[in-house]
């Protein structure tokens, strides 16, 4: 297949990169740079609504990655709107590009986040549980359904809603690893919530498998053993060999990274399980967090 990938540069758009381009796909990169003439990339411009009138000219599929960093500067309404800009209205851009192409595209795969569900506490959750409350559950609820208007194309459309990846150069981690490698680290407030994670390897290869399955709707990106906050921590501080028993109150992170952006991500509870994909027969390869964080800082 021929292959659009936009936020091809992130973390995980640079293994999925790789990884299509190992098992024998075409990928066409969707770049931010009008002078840029490569023969795999396309400009596109989020911010100004402008996209190369060629696109999606003879391409099979579209991977849509793209999306300002959720948890990099506090929720001020300014950086609310960028987050929506980078999410929902890039995605109706693609979506319109592909919809006037001559032969549209025959699927989106279209990025999201398990924090569409918002925090839930112990609720198990699956893909036929409703969205939750909160600024990042609207945000994600909307960007679906941007992504969903591709149907009306005849596109189909498969939802990738992804949890925490779990990689060596994960912004997330590389926020928690100074602490941790200190002896400093510990569990976040009482440690009982829900933390959703996914091997990066696990992550490009479930985005390959709603590429090529056929799958339509919503999936959890996310490893088939959940575990909290308290569990991650403790998984961390032994891949480190340090301790990891200090918690950490809530009021710190609300200090530093504002109130909202902290309840939400931090300490929000998401009890997600990969149910449509495990039922349509993906394996992870690294279903356990230990020896994922062990391979992954090792």
């Amino acid at each position: 297949m021929r292959v659009v990938v936009a936020g091809a540069t992130g973390l995980i758009g640079t293994a999925l990169v790789s990884h299509l381009d190992s098992v024998g796909h075409q990928v066409v990169r969707l770049v931010r740079d009008p002078q840029s003439r490569a023969e795999d990339a396309r400009f596109w411009n989020p911010a100004t609504g402008d996209i190369d009138d060629n696109a999606f000219d003879g391409i099979d599929a579209v991977v849509n990655l793209a999306g300002a960093g959720i948890g990099d500067r506090r929720w001020r309404e300014r950086r609310k709107r960028e987050l929506r800009l980078s999410r929902v209205d890039a995605t109706e851009l693609l979506v319109e590009a592909m919809a006037a192409a001559a032969t549209p595209p025959g699927v989106l795969v279209a990025g999201s986040a398990v924090g569409f569900y918002g925090d839930r506490k112990d609720e198990v959750l699956d893909e036929q549980s409703g969205p939750g409350t909160g600024f990042l559950a609207s945000l994600t609820a909307d960007w679906e359904e941007a992504a969903a208007e591709a149907q009306s194309a005849g596109i189909r459309v498969a939802l990738a809603r992804t949890g925490l990846v779990v990689a060596e150069h994960a912004p997330f981690l590389a926020r928690m690893l100074p602490l941790f490698k200190l002896g400093l680290g510990g569990p976040l407030g009482s440690g009982r919530q829900w933390w959703p994670w996914i091997a990066l390897e696990d992550e490009v290869r479930a985005l390959t498998f709603l590429l090529e399955s056929g799958f339509s709707g919503a999936a959890n990106l996310c490893a088939p053993n959940p575990v909290t906050n308290r569990e991650f921590a403790r998984a961390l501080a032994s891949a480190l060999r340090r301790p990891g028993v200090l918690s950490v109150p809530r009021f710190g992170p609300r200090l530093l990274l504002g109130r909202d952006l902290a309840d939400e991500l931090l300490f929000a509870s998401t009890r997600a399980h990969p149910t449509a994909l495990t039922d349509s027969g993906f394996e992870f390869r690294h279903p356990d967090l230990p020896a994922a964080l062990s391979q992954a800082l090792g």
